[in-house]
């Protein structure tokens, strides 16, 4: 049984998410799932390399407007993507054994940084 999925794994919906999705393909991870709602609440990207799982939450900014995009990832936010990996790594009994890890991708101005281990 898979985990519960409502998105295509076709191309991500924005240009950050695809970016996003490359640059860890070139890292040598594989994309499991993408735009996937469970538990309510969304999960960007699901990718893995040997026993780490990864969940991406993608924020892109195209200025300084409102803020980096690292601090649209709130407290609350970060309640809201654990919980739903909590329910993502529940329903696929594959996923066993898997260590967890929450990065953050954000795109500034056309430039992407991630920050493993998040929170």
């Amino acid at each position: 049984m898979r985990a519960p999925t409502s998105a295509k794994k076709s191309s991500p919906r924005h240009p950050s998410e695809r970016r996003a999705a490359w640059w860890y393909r070139c890292r040598g991870y594989r994309l499991l799932a993408r735009n996937v709602w469970v538990g309510g609440f969304e999960l960007d990207l699901i990718v893995r390399r040997g026993r780490t799982i990864v969940f991406v939450e993608v924020k892109s900014k195209s200025g300084t407007r409102f803020g980096d995009p690292l601090e649209m990832v709130t407290p609350v936010k970060i309640e809201r993507l654990r919980r739903a990996a909590a329910a993502w790594l529940a329903a696929d009994p594959g996923s066993r054994g898997l260590v967890p890890r929450f990065d953050v991708a954000a795109e500034r101005a056309g430039r992407l940084e991630v920050v493993q281990g998040a929170f």
